[in-house]
């Protein structure tokens, strides 16, 4: 019974798009300038790989409590089937980016904690953590068309909370993408870079925040 509802919200909200892909191209484009070459990034509730797959690092983490999710994998990508909050099988001061998209809302207060304690760990000093997310200040009318949503965050909620968690802020865009790719976001490459490059972006409703661990120098 689990698996079947597990199954069906895939199908309803989360199904998979091949044109989505075309759009994840051009998302990690953007934030390449975010994620240096020599980089070892992990991308958190990775779901379909869309963002791992695509960026250029030389060590490339992927981890879901899905187990589905490995079949999405790109041969380069390491694949962890665990929760967030649990970062054990990575070592200290190991990652220079975690990257996460849509995954806090999703998550209790308890989880959000144990996993930013278990990203400031795992990252280096000056290491980079990513978060796209729906931002409820431009989103508020389709947000809880998502039942599994169970946080609410807003750019500014969410900076202090990584305040709170040691990150220091690096970038914010609190107008970065459409709540939902799924209509919204135009699926081809040029358009979507035109989009993510035009100061006016319609239909905005997830931000893009970027924190990174300070130096204790």
């Amino acid at each position: 019974m689990a698996s079947d509802v597990k199954l069906n919200y895939y199908q309803t909200r989360l199904s998979y798009s091949p044109e989505r892909e075309a759009v994840w191209k051009e998302i990690v484009r953007y934030l390449s300038k975010f994620v240096d070459l020599n980089s070892a990034v992990l991308d958190l509730g990775a779901g379909y790989c869309s963002f791992i797959n695509q960026v250029t690092a030389v060590k490339k983490s992927a981890l879901d409590k899905d187990p589905e999710f490995i079949k999405f994998a790109h041969p380069d990508v390491q694949t962890i089937v665990g929760e967030s909050g649990d970062l054990s099988m990575i070592q200290n001061a190991s990652l220079d980016v975690v990257f996460s998209s849509n995954l806090f809302e999703h998550l209790s207060d308890s989880a959000i904690s144990k996993t930013l304690d278990e990203v400031g760990r795992a990252l280096k000093e000056g290491g980079r953590l990513i978060i796209i997310q729906p931002n409820f200040k431009y989103c508020s009318k389709e947000y809880f068309d998502d039942y599994t949503h169970v946080k609410i965050f807003t750019h500014e909620s969410l900076k202090d909370l990584l305040l709170t968690h040691g990150f220091k802020i690096e970038h914010v865009e609190p107008r970065f993408i459409p709540f939902s790719m799924k209509d919204s976001l135009p699926k081809w490459s040029w358009l979507v870079f035109l989009y993510l490059n035009c100061p006016f972006r319609p239909f905005a409703g997830q931000m893009l925040v970027i924190a990174n661990k300070p130096s204790h120098e």
